[in-house]
């Protein structure tokens, strides 16, 4: 808040609060988010309500999404392409790696709508600009929460029918693995939706961009089946990493590695800052651009 003087004009004239842009051009102005939570909250609820909105089974949609994906990926690579899973139940399997990677992938996508969707609010409302995103990272946060449910019941049951599946003491890392997978997810969103604003044609790629990413990531198949060039590729991508650490948490293979997590975690960090750097110079004048 910042009170100025009277003007020559205006000799009455006060202002309580005085809105410019920030200099800063890596600037998460969290202070300035906090005081707009409520908003935050608000946010989040549109998108869980849009959602399942005007469906028949309404949030049940949270878990039949993942497991029609499971069943197609069941009988395309484990029944009929014969895809090894490590010893893995193809099921849990496919579990493991989709409940995260759509933490990813919906976070990425969602994110990278904010300045086209939110058109029509920005160019009559203030507020921290970041607040958006920051809400989409929550709802979908909360919908990993939901699914994760769905993940640990089909875990308990292959656990107690004697498959040999157990928790590592890496388990204890979940936390920092979300954290990198959002970090990933809030940084690419921040870079294309700031660059949608100008190229369209972007905004029609990041489905195939998406997808292809995904067929690059060990979630159909284990890192072990990469060999020579295709494994320094999977390697290359962030997501390679955290999925195997998770896999090898929760089910006792994939490949852990301080030093794959460390690259996973400095990536995701820097693409934030740049994603800042590139989001904070688009929000002053992308209502021109539009």
């Amino acid at each position: 808040m910042k009170e100025v003087t009277p003007s020559a004009d205006n000799p009455d004239e006060v202002w309580d609060l005085v809105i410019e842009p920030s200099g800063r051009k890596w600037a998460l102005n969290l202070g300035e988010v906090f005081r707009f939570k409520d908003l935050l909250l608000l946010f989040v609820k549109r998108d869980f309500v849009t959602f399942y909105k005007q469906t028949v089974l309404g949030p049940l949609w949270f878990f039949i999404q993942p497991l029609l994906k499971v069943a197609i990926y069941y009988v395309i690579f484990a029944r009929i392409a014969d895809v090894s899973t490590d010893g893995v139940p193809p099921i849990l399997f496919y579990l493991t790696g989709l409940t995260f990677w759509e933490y990813f992938a919906s976070s990425w996508k969602k994110t990278s709508e904010t300045f086209i969707e939110n058109q029509h609010i920005f160019g009559k409302v203030y507020f921290p600009r970041l607040v958006v995103p920051l809400s989409v990272m929550i709802s979908n946060g909360i919908k990993l929460g939901i699914q994760f449910l769905l993940f640990a019941a089909f875990w308990g049951y292959y656990y107690f029918s004697g498959f040999e599946i157990g928790l590592r003491m890496e388990v204890l890392l979940l936390p920092v693995y979300i954290l990198i997978i959002a970090l990933l997810g809030l940084g690419s969103g921040l870079v294309v939706t700031s660059l949608t604003t100008k190229y369209r044609d972007l905004k029609f790629l990041l489905d195939t961009i998406i997808q292809l990413l995904m067929y690059l990531s060990p979630i159909i198949y284990p890192l072990s089946l990469a060999e020579g060039v295709f494994r320094k590729i999977l390697l290359a991508n962030p997501m390679t990493a955290v999925l195997e650490a998770i896999k090898y948490s929760f089910l006792g293979t994939g490949v852990f590695s301080w030093l794959y997590l460390a690259y996973s975690a400095a990536f995701a960090v820097l693409l934030v800052l740049f994603g800042l750097l590139v989001f904070n110079r688009t929000e002053r004048n992308f209502i021109d651009t539009v």
